[in-house]
């Protein structure tokens, strides 16, 4: 597979498009503007679900100026004064995000209802995210993939959340914990053997969970027991409520591999889905992201060769921490976008929806209202876009990290909410995307760590802080 990167420079085609219809994207901020106000064709019926809005004003990069002001700068790319805007980004960068746009809003809007509807991803969707390059965004060249940086991953996850949230979390699992896993803590032979797949056809599954260890992980009881001369370990055990798991080729599970030393025989496999005694459960009937397979997994009597093993026996748990906590910055990426969709859903409905004589997005009381939520939407964008630059620079981001996710999911919560109210009745019905943003958001404030873990994880890291005589 050809690298987005390659594809773009060379001026390739990308899932079927002319990289080249891409490039224009790129522009001053005023021609930004009125390229997604105009340069969208709209329905009969503007809000119907299977076609685009006017997505890019509502970018934290792309707010209102005079034409003076837009033509002094360019909206995404680095200044050459001073330090960029986090939200400033990258060529590349700026690359993937549109190509991410025009890919759902051509190939995943139209089929995001019936996805829902049926609880499962339609033939094409996974294929096309690989076509694309989506599920190797970090994975170097060398292995087939994208070669890109963690930013741009987000930017991919914010992207299809605009659209279908279904979609951005298994990109984002995949991306943001399988693949850095890997990445990270893999040997040779591991890298060798798992990226390129990961980065080419084969879905990844995360599986941690279990009936009795939630927010305490770490109480799991599933087993991976050595053989005599540990050249092979047997697993035993069940996994709860993990996300990707009918479409999963293989399964970053993690397993105790000696329970008398508690969480320290914590350990990571990477285990081939085809391996005879994985038994994948019926899929969870949920409130929301229900194209995404969420499964109980069981594992009985699964033999699996220590080299599978992810990194260090007894180190999982390590492991596990570190990859969540970028995980976490992924899950408010995902929560940013369906913040935004709900404003590319409701906003051309109140500036053409007519009462008393003007349009209700004329009306203080409303003017109010989304201005508030287009605020705190561009908070929880510089939190995601300014997270991701500090762990990309290698700086402390964990106490970051848990703001990002909880912040993202209380905005999302918000913006779904307010934004129903501003369609009234229709916005009630499944004619629009609303209350599918409605019930697909709430799952943030749970998976990849609660509010309230988030909650303590800053409150114990704002006391380490103190101790440390930083506020004094």
């Amino acid at each position: 597979m050809r690298p987005i990167a390659a594809i773009m420079s060379r001026g390739l085609p990308i899932c079927g498009h002319d990289a080249a219809k891409l490039r224009p994207l790129r522009m001053s901020q005023t021609s930004r503007t009125t390229m997604s106000s105009s340069g969208r064709i709209l329905s009969a019926h503007p809000y119907d679900i299977n076609h685009s809005s006017t997505r890019r004003s509502f970018s934290a990069h792309d707010t209102s100026s005079t034409p003076d002001e837009a033509s002094t700068h360019h909206a995404g790319e680095f200044v050459s004064h001073g330090r960029p805007p986090v939200t400033s980004f990258s060529p590349d960068e700026l690359m993937v995000r549109d190509l991410c746009q025009q890919w759902a809003d051509e190939e995943l809007r139209p089929v995001v209802r019936e996805m829902d509807e049926e609880s499962r991803y339609l033939p094409g969707i996974i294929d096309g995210l690989f076509e694309c390059g989506l599920m190797g965004m970090e994975i170097p060249e060398q292995y087939g993939g994208a070669g890109m940086n963690f930013t741009s991953a987000l930017l991919a996850v914010e992207e299809l959340s605009r659209v279908d949230p279904s979609v951005s979390i298994l990109v984002d699992i995949h991306n943001t914990l399988t693949n850095n896993a890997v990445r990270f803590w893999g040997s040779k032979d591991l890298k060798d053997k798992w990226l390129p797949r990961l980065a080419t056809d084969t879905v990844s599954s995360f599986a941690l969970s279990e009936a009795g260890s939630g927010s305490d992980a770490f109480a799991m009881k599933t087993t991976a027991t050595p053989s005599s001369d540990e050249s092979s370990y047997t697993i035993n055990g069940s996994k709860l409520w993990i996300s990707n798991a009918e479409e999963a080729g293989v399964f970053l599970l993690f397993a105790n591999a000696n329970p008398e030393k508690g969480y320290r025989g914590i350990t990571a496999f990477m285990v081939d889905s085809s391996t005879e005694g994985i038994t994948v459960g019926k899929p969870e009937s949920k409130l929301g992201l229900r194209a995404s397979s969420t499964c109980p997994v069981t594992f009985e009597d699964v033999k699996v060769d220590s080299s599978e093993i992810l990194g260090v026996v007894g180190e999982g748990y390590r492991y596990c921490i570190s990859i969540l906590n970028e995980g976490r910055i992924g899950i408010g990426a995902q929560q940013l976008g369906i913040a935004k969709g709900c404003l590319d859903v409701a906003m051309p409905y109140l500036m053409e929806r007519k009462q008393f004589g003007t349009t209700i997005g004329n009306f203080q009381g409303m003017q109010h209202q989304y201005a508030q939520i287009a605020t705190e939407i561009y908070a929880a964008e510089l939190m995601v876009y300014n997270t991701a630059r500090m762990k990309e620079q290698g700086l402390p981001f964990v106490k970051e990290a848990s703001m990002t996710k909880l912040y993202s999911s209380q905005v999302a919560e918000k913006a779904a909410s307010k934004s129903i109210e501003w369609l009234g009745g229709v916005g009630f019905t499944r004619d629009l995307l609303a209350e599918k943003f409605y019930r697909d958001c709430k799952v943030g404030s749970i998976y990849e760590g609660t509010s309230n873990m988030q909650l303590s994880t800053i409150a114990k890291i704002m006391q380490s802080e103190t101790s440390s005589s930083r506020y004094k």
